[in-house]
């Protein structure tokens, strides 16, 4: 095995923490070790009189998205300083994300080359990735912290390594376990549906604005900042903001502003971060996939109400015509199609998680819009010791807007205090 032996910077000291940074190099495909190499980038925060407590690794949400940048402020209590009370916090920016070996446009690879490469960036790859990482420290065990997507990886590494494990914490991130992605999509446009209703009915003038905008995209070129044109369906897709806490006012504020405006431009394309975080796009579906082909999931099942009123928004959900609409996707238009037929290898394993040892807490948000309430709940009833503590008063970015009482209250349910 390659030790650790890429280059550590001397720790940073910034207001109330010490942030060390770990580069790893670690097999692209951990079948075979000595196969190609990916670089993963770490982030260890500590208290500059913890530096030698135990870890808790954040697991961030996703897929492809990388891991959050500390920092600290004393009037904002964030679950960075609840989690610093007695641990050291390592954040990874998960293989293809932020510092890592980034993926991109995988040029030079054909489709078939493209798309297996993609198939090795789900969460079952992460977990093997914080194994490897976690050897190359020399921890004994370590707790983890799963927001969102992340929390698909935390189940993943208590059915693939449960014992590297000494807690598993979950926030709006429990997964179905076996369930066919179908299952999944029609529950989520469900609830998507009834955002909408919500919506409406809190900005009942936007209605209109969203009706006349989408004629205008049908009968016109409208283009965004980076120059690809706005499509009625791109533009639907910004309703993903309405499963966060403040999403509706966000939208409405962008509704708002005049069309033509640069403001307005920006800020829809800024919310579409497909771009960006290519990884989203190509295995989204995938991260549900415990088993089996998605064959593109969420364009199948997308509800008639959609072709009946044009003000509908979408969610978290990825179409194949995304390839098309957005420049920056269309280098994967091919290989997309391809994983959409791929028959994934289970993620989780039954098995392993009735049989679980490991403490473990969860936090389901009734009215998460991403990871549906009663798959969570199903999820949480098939794995033994776990706790779940089921609450209304957050939405899907529970962590980030009162992360210290969340993660504080999952500390105490995981070790028997709650």
């Amino acid at each position: 095995m390659l030790r650790h032996t890429l280059r550590v910077p001397d720790p940073v000291r910034t207001p109330g923490l010490v942030l060390t940074e770990h580069e790893f190099s670690v097999p692209l495909d951990h079948s075979r070790p000595d196969g190609e190499r990916i670089t993963v980038f770490a982030r260890e925060a500590a208290d500059p009189d913890g530096r030698e407590r135990p870890f808790l690794v954040f697991l961030q949400g996703g897929p492809g998205f990388e891991a959050p940048r500390p920092t600290r402020h004393p009037t904002v209590p964030h679950w960075l300083d609840r989690a610093l009370e007695e641990f050291r916090v390592l954040m990874l920016d998960q293989r293809g994300t932020g510092r890592s070996t980034p993926v991109g446009g995988l040029s030079g690879r054909t489709p078939q080359e493209q798309a297996d490469y993609l198939k090795l960036f789900r969460a079952d790859s992460i977990v093997r990735d914080a194994e490897w990482i976690r050897r190359e420290l020399g921890a004994d065990r370590w707790s983890i912290l799963g927001q969102s997507f992340g929390g698909f990886c935390a189940l993943a590494y208590l059915s693939i390594a449960p014992e590297g494990l000494r807690e598993a914490l979950f926030t709006g991130g429990l997964p179905p376990i076996g369930r066919p992605v179908d299952d999944v999509y029609r529950a989520t446009y469900g609830t998507v549906l009834e955002r909408n209703r919500r919506y409406y009915e809190r900005y009942p003038a936007d209605r209109e604005r969203v009706v006349d905008l989408r004629r205008r995209l049908d009968a016109e070129e409208l283009l965004l900042p980076g120059g690809d044109r706005l499509t009625g369906r791109r533009f639907r897709q910004i309703g993903h903001m309405l499963g966060m806490g403040p999403g509706a006012e966000h939208l409405h504020y962008i509704l708002e502003l005049p069309p033509d405006s640069p403001a307005f431009l920006h800020d829809v394309e800024a919310a579409g971060q497909f771009p960006r975080n290519p990884i989203y796009a190509a295995i989204h579906e995938a991260c549900y996939a415990d088993g089996g082909a998605t064959d593109w999931s969420a364009e199948r099942l997308l509800p008639d109400a959609y072709a009946d009123d044009p003000a509908l928004f979408t969610g978290e959900h990825v179409y194949p015509w995304m390839f098309e609409d957005y420049s920056a996707l269309a280098p994967l238009r091919e290989a997309a199609g391809i994983l959409a037929g791929h028959a994934w290898p289970r993620l989780y394993d039954p098995e392993v998680l009735r049989r679980n040892e490991v403490p473990a807490a969860a936090a389901i948000y009734a009215q998460d819009m991403y990871v549906h309430r009663a798959f969570s709940e199903e999820t949480a009833g098939q794995v033994r010791g776990l706790r779940a503590w089921v609450t209304n008063e957050y939405e899907h970015d529970g962590l980030r807007v009162a992360g210290d009482r969340i993660l504080g209250r999952l500390i105490d349910l995981a070790r028997g205090r709650a």
